[in-house]
């Protein structure tokens, strides 16, 4: 599944297959809250559709059912979502969601992503270096202390610093009374704001991946795309106090194969959506936003593509990347295809239209109509600073980044902090300083070259900032000198950093340090810059949630926000190309397209698979799609039945599903998810994992 805008340094957030299937029917896009169609949603866990769900399915949620689900559900701070599935621990995610710990448990004499993995004792699990589990315990409405804090009429650049100093507050005060991970979330374009507060897990261990070959069956080529033979799925233990974490709430599992028709749940954290944007903003995205990411993905996907011919083992070590990248670009193609149709953007204008005469015709909604001016020149400006830019994204720059930062940060009260350097979320901030995960030198250095180059190509060669950071030296001249000269793979040297404070960082000499306090004050003033453009944005989404509210109702659900929503579908095959696409694939079909293929490595499965296919009962469901509403970040989610009896694994959407970022649609788009039923039949009889087997669901 796409790793879109989901993960916190930038999303995981694609590959690119020819949108040949691209062919959707085009239904409304709604705002917040929004008119709902078919069974388009992606709900809070605290206002559920219980009257839609009677009305459509004659399905009653009670809060035990809720409770339950919302408990055994968790979301991963490598972008994905995942459940728990047993009482001592155990959690269920997708294999591409485990890539990040696969990758970083790798070395050159241990390739858990070629070769997979299986733990057959507590003993033989593998901690994962830097991964956080979250855990929603609950939820609570602040939106009238948060609103309390900034007066009516303050403007955006007054009103920014006081909303976050309001947020920075109720989390540190939550976080204090409960120990609790404490995040106040932006809802409804600044119409709400909830506090969420999360048990966090930070002993994470490997217990079961497959092999790449048959957690990524079809490769490039069949991401996105549908019929699909996959066993994307690995399985983690949560520790608490050095053992298996006793736990109250995981979900039972389903010995039953899904049938068309059949009501079903996605408990997940979907990433970012755009439903509430307006033509203007979704222009922005179509003319500038998406064409930019696009090219620098392109870029990136290129440069470690050559990288990745320098061996085998230079080809493990970007694997991670490219698998990052190639998915990136996938999914940001088959969104910008979705809004370079015509129909998309005609029926967004009409239905916007529409509700501005709406508006114009009530009195005392008139003066509302002004937000849709302010969003659309809050997009001229965002066109102006889009290409300026004073990151530099490689591992260890990153690293340095966030320390330099941090060191100037601290100085500050924790209320007028940026929010990820706060008080409340430092646990989590250092996690990722202080991982012990491997970077590489060579591949390091391989990527500044390129980041300093793309650097000054953006700025120029002759900016003033970019010749400090060169020294009169070429980018790869540059970015050796650095590699081979920072402290900053030494985790002890991070920690000595982040413990001395701004009067460690302004006496290092590391040249990595040195180059993050030269970018630091352009990264500042385009932050808060950034931050003035996303405050009037807030404001004016505000307003045209009030408007669209009074004219066409409440009710609804906000965009995603990377937290924890739930999603409802019926399993159900659609019609593409003339030809009735069936909701389910079997085994059978996994085997029958490995032994006919002749091409890419990606269509054969592994040499375990053709072992084991004697014991395999070929009939059994691997794979099934459902009209559920998800995006990138759903990936990993537990697909539950009215039981709320674990029945799926959702790991990606079809091609007609990407437009689902700012658009729903069930004539052809579908989440795609590996079946419970398969998971267990290929761990009992391929990977002979029958202890694990056991411990499911109990």
């Amino acid at each position: 599944m796409n790793r879109v805008a989901v993960r916190p340094t930038g999303l995981r957030p694609s590959p690119a297959q020819a949108l040949r299937r691209f062919g959707f029917l085009c239904l409304a896009i709604a705002f917040a809250p929004m008119t709902v169609f078919a069974d388009e949603g992606m709900y809070l866990f605290n206002e559920l559709p219980t009257k839609l769900l009677k009305e459509r399915h004659d399905f009653d949620i009670d809060q035990e059912w809720a409770d339950r689900l919302r408990l055994s559900s968790v979301r991963l701070n490598s972008g994905g979502s995942g459940s728990f599935i047993s009482s001592n621990g155990l959690v269920l995610t997708n294999h591409h969601v485990a890539f990040d710990t696969l990758q970083k448990l790798s070395t050159p004499d241990r390739d858990l992503i070629q070769n997979g993995f299986l733990a057959k004792s507590f003993e033989e699990e593998l901690r994962a270096p830097d991964l956080e589990l979250n855990q929603l315990v609950s939820i609570e409405d602040v939106t009238e202390r948060v609103n309390a804090a900034v007066p009516p009429g303050t403007s955006a650049e007054e009103a920014f610093p006081l909303r976050r100093a309001a947020m920075s507050t109720i989390e540190q005060e939550s976080k204090d009374e409960t120990g609790l991970r404490s995040d106040v979330v932006t809802l409804f374009g600044g119409a709400k704001y909830h506090l969420y507060r999360f048990r966090v897990f930070d002993d994470v261990r490997l217990v079961w991946a497959p092999e790449t070959s048959a957690a990524f069956f079809g490769g490039d080529a069949d991401n996105f795309e549908y019929p699909r033979y996959n066993i994307d799925a690995a399985i983690m233990r949560v520790y608490e106090n050095g053992e298996p974490a006793v736990l109250e709430n995981f979900l039972r599992w389903s010995d039953a194969p899904l049938a068309e028709g059949e009501l079903v749940f996605v408990s997940g954290h979907p990433g970012r959506t755009q439903r509430i944007f307006t033509t203007d903003a979704l222009t922005f995205l179509r003319d500038d936003r998406i064409p930019f990411l696009l090219n620098l993905l392109r870029r990136r996907e290129v440069l470690m593509q050559q990288y990745s011919l320098k061996g085998t083992e230079a080809k493990r070590r970007a694997r991670d990347d490219v698998f990052g990248i190639q998915n990136s670009r996938k999914a940001y193609t088959g969104m910008q295809a979705g809004l370079l149709d015509p129909r998309v953007m005609a029926e967004k204008r009409g239905r916007e239209s529409r509700l501005l005469a709406a508006i114009q015709e009530n009195d005392e909604l008139r003066e509302l109509a002004s937000a849709w001016e302010e969003i659309a020149a809050v997009q001229k400006e965002k066109r102006v600073l889009l290409p300026q830019t004073a990151s530099i994204r490689t591992s260890l720059a990153e690293i340095a980044h966030q320390i330099v930062l941090l060191g100037e940060e601290n100085l500050k009260p924790n209320d007028q902090r940026f929010r990820e350097y706060t008080d409340a979320s430092r646990e989590s901030l250092l996690r990722g300083l202080l991982s012990e995960a491997p970077i590489y030198a060579d591949l390091e250095q391989f990527k500044l070259a390129d980041e300093l180059t793309r650097l000054a190509e953006s700025r120029g060669a002759d900016d003033p900032l970019v010749v400090e950071l060169l020294v009169g030296k070429g980018p790869r001249q540059r970015a050796a000198e650095m590699v081979q000269a920072t402290e900053l793979f030494d985790k002890g040297f991070r920690q000595s950093l982040v413990d001395g404070g701004k009067t460690a960082v302004l006496a290092s000499s590391d040249p990595l340090i040195r180059m993050a306090r030269l970018l630091e004050p352009e990264y500042r003033r385009l932050r808060e810059l950034n931050d003035r453009l996303e405050e009037r944005e807030r404001q004016a989404y505000a307003k045209i949630t009030k408007a669209t509210s009074a004219i066409e109702g409440t009710g609804g659900y906000p965009d995603a926000t990377f937290t924890l929503r739930l999603a409802f579908g019926t399993v159900k095959s659609y019609q593409q190309d003339g030809e009735t696409i069936p909701p389910a694939t079997t085994f059978a079909g996994a085997f029958e397209h490995s032994d006919n293929y002749v091409g890419p490595e990606d269509f054969q499965l592994p040499s375990s698979w053709h072992l084991a296919r004697s014991r395999v009962n070929l009939d059994t469901q691997i794979n099934f799609v459902c009209t559920a509403d998800i995006i990138g970040g759903n990936s990993g989610s537990p697909v539950v039945n009215r039981a709320g009896e674990l029945v799926g694994l959702i790991f990606d959407g079809n091609i007609q599903s990407l437009t689902s970022d700012y658009l729903y649609t069930d004539t052809q788009a579908r989440a795609v998810s590996v079946s419970a039923v398969g998971i267990k039949e290929a761990l009992k009889n391929v990977y002979q994992a029958a202890d694990l087997v056991k411990q499911i669901g109990r």
